[in-house]
């Protein structure tokens, strides 16, 4: 059997300086972990999904965005929880409807996660809370 090692140097080296200079400008891994949480929330394929249709359809009820992505409501309502709390969406309740949208961070974010195809999609109408 033998090794695929076209991922490691054949060779220790290391450029001590550039090395530490780099490591010294690494934040602490706690302070890492907000923006890990916020990967974490588009990690997940329902969460994207759901996400996407929020960037092509703007804002959006429940119930509408149950029906687009094909899922029960309450399976979207605690997914839409998990994008609200970690920044990407915002709510907001309109009589008997609570309409959905993505933040302006999550527009941003989505679009790089999912590629220059869905860059336009966006609504120019997106809410920009954080």
């Amino acid at each position: 059997m033998s090794l695929d090692r076209d991922d490691s140097c054949d060779l220790l080296c290391l450029d001590l300086p550039h090395a530490e200079a780099i490591r010294a400008g690494l934040p602490a891994l706690p302070a890492l972990e907000p923006a890990a949480a916020v990967a974490r929330a588009l990690g997940d394929p329902t969460r994207l999904g759901i996400a996407t249709a929020l960037l092509s359809g703007g804002e959006l009820c429940v119930c509408d965005l149950a029906w687009v992505v094909g899922l029960a409501q309450n399976l979207v309502s605690h997914h839409l929880r998990q994008l609200r709390s970690a920044g990407l969406a915002h709510s907001r309740r309109q009589g008997r409807l609570v309409l959905y949208s993505l933040t302006g961070r999550g527009a941003t974010l989505l679009a790089a996660v999912l590629g220059p195809a869905y860059a336009g999609t966006a609504d120019d109408g997106l809410s920009d809370h954080a």
